[in-house]
C-alpha cells in the first residue's frame, strides 16, 4: 500500500456539516482535489471507517514531561520533541501549539531557559523534517510572575510563537477560587505545613496585587504589535471576561463557570475547553464541566491538554452524549473552530483546495481507534 495515496476510497467522509459514504482524491501538492461518490478506483481502502480532518491542538502541555521525565532529569531536546511529535501524531493531531511556560516560581524545576531549549528544538524538528505533525509554539505566561517580561523578551523575534494565553494562577481568584482546593494542591505538590501554606499564600497575593494588571496590559500590548493571538485563562466572572475583551482576546481559555464562559461566547471569544474534562466527565479541579457548556451552546473548541489521545475521543463522545451536537459539529471543534480561531485559513476542513492533513478512524465501541494519519497527503502514522 502506497504511504501516498492519491485516493481514499470506502470512507465515512465527515464533512462540515454531514457525513456521507464515498471517495476523497488528492492532487499532486498535498491538497484535497476532489470529494465524491464511492468508487472502485486503485486506492487507499478506509474499510468503511470514518475519514477525518487531521486534528488541530491549540493547548498541550504534554511536552514537558518528556524533556523532565524525573525532578532535575533533562532529556535530550531533539529526541524529547520526537517522542511528544510521535504521541501526538498517532492520536491524529496534524497541527499542534505547544504550550512552553514563561513566569514560574522561585523554586521551580524548569525555568524558562529550558523553555528557550524547548523551542529551538521544536523549531531545528520543523527545519529538519524530523517531526510528523506541524508545531507551533503558544506561550503560557503568568503575569503574576516576577521574571514573566523577562521570559517573554527570549522569545522576541521567534516567529513560531502564534498563541499566547494570559495566566494567573494566584490563589482565591480564577482556577483557584477555593482555597481549600488550592491548600490541598500546593501542600501536596510542596509538603507545606499548614503554617507555611498560609504564608505562601499571602506572599502570592500580594505579589499579584503589585504585578499581575500591569504585566497583563503589556504582554497584551507586545502580542497585538506581532500579531500573536491572546488567549485569557481560566476566566471565571464577567468582570474578568470584559477585562479580556479590553485586551482584544479572541480565545477564552478554560473558563471556570458557565457565567464567563457564555459571556466570552457571545463577544465572539472562541471557548476552549479541556477534552480530558469531557471524557472523565467532569474537571479534575472541580469547576464547571465541558459537556455543561456544550449542552449551554457555549462551547466552540476542545483541546487535550495533558492527555493527546484524548482530542478524538471527546469528540465522537460529545457526538454520542450531547443530543443537540451532531459528529460535524463535534469534529469542528477539533478541526475548523480551532484553525479558524488561530488564523489558520488552509486546514481543517475536508474541502476542495484545502490540505489533505487527514485521519482514518475507526470506532469500536466507544473508544475511537486512530488507523491512519496523512500531513498534506503524506502518511505519518
Amino acid at each position: 500500500m502506497s504511504t501516498h495515496p492519491k485516493v481514499f476510497r470506502n470512507a465515512r467522509l465527515v464533512l462540515a456539516d454531514e457525513v456521507i459514504d464515498g471517495s476523497l482524491s488528492l492532487d499532486g501538492n498535498g491538497l484535497i482535489e476532489t470529494i465524491g461518490s464511492p468508487t472502485t478506483a486503485d486506492g487507499h481502502d478506509c474499510d468503511g471507517d470514518y475519514l477525518l480532518p487531521g486534528l488541530v491542538e491549540l493547548h498541550t502541555d504534554h511536552l514537558e514531561s518528556h524533556y523532565a521525565p524525573r525532578p532535575k532529569v533533562r532529556w535530550n531536546a531533539i529526541s524529547a520533541v520526537q517522542a511528544h511529535d510521535a504521541q501526538i501524531a498517532c492520536a491524529g493531531i496534524t497541527t499542534v501549539f505547544d504550550a512552553l511556560r514563561v513566569g514560574m516560581d522561585e523554586d521551580a524545576d524548569l525555568r524558562y531557559p529550558d523553555m528557550r531549549i524547548l523551542a529551538d528544538a521544536i523549531e531545528t524538528g520543523q527545519k529538519e523534517n524530523r517531526l510528523r505533525a506541524d508545531h507551533f509554539i503558544h506561550l503560557r505566561c503568568e503575569v503574576s510572575a516576577p521574571d514573566v517580561l523577562e521570559a517573554f523578551e527570549v522569545f522576541k523575534d521567534d516567529e513560531s510563537i502564534r498563541l499566547i494565553s494570559l495566566m494567573d494562577h494566584t490563589p482565591g481568584q480564577r482556577q483557584f477560587v477555593s482555597l481549600d482546593a488550592y491548600k490541598i494542591y500546593y501542600q501536596g505538590k510542596k509538603g507545606f505545613s499548614d503554617a507555611e501554606m498560609e504564608e505562601f499564600i499571602r506572599q502570592r497575593k500580594e505579589r499579584a496585587s503589585g504585578l499581575a494588571p500591569e504585566n497583563r496590559k503589556q504582554l497584551s500590548a507586545i502580542a497585538q504589535k506581532r500579531g500573536i493571538t491572546i488567549a485569557s485563562h481560566d476566566d471565571a466572572t464577567r468582570d474578568h471576561v470584559d477585562e479580556a475583551i479590553g485586551l482584544h482576546t479572541k480565545i477564552a481559555e478554560f473558563p471556570t463557570t458557565v457565567e464567563a464562559a457564555r459571556a466570552s461566547h457571545q463577544a465572539g471569544m472562541a471557548v476552549l475547553m479541556g477534552a480530558p474534562n469531557v471524557v472523565r466527565g467532569g474537571s479534575h479541579s472541580g469547576n464547571v464541566s465541558a459537556r455543561e457548556l456544550a449542552e449551554a451552546g457555549c462551547l466552540d473548541v476542545l483541546s487535550s491538554d495533558y492527555v493527546p489521545v484524548s482530542l478524538v475521543q471527546a469528540a465522537f463522545q460529545l457526538a454520542d452524549e450531547v443530543e443537540a451536537i451532531s459528529l460535524p459539529q463535534a469534529v469542528a471543534m477539533v478541526t475548523s473552530t480551532p484553525a479558524r480561531a488561530i488564523g489558520l485559513k488552509d486546514r481543517g476542513v475536508l474541502q476542495p483546495g484545502l490540505r489533505a492533513d487527514l485521519i482514518q478512524v475507526k470506532l469500536a465501541g466507544d473508544v475511537p481507534i486512530v488507523r491512519g494519519v496523512w500531513r498534506e497527503g503524506r502518511r505519518v502514522a
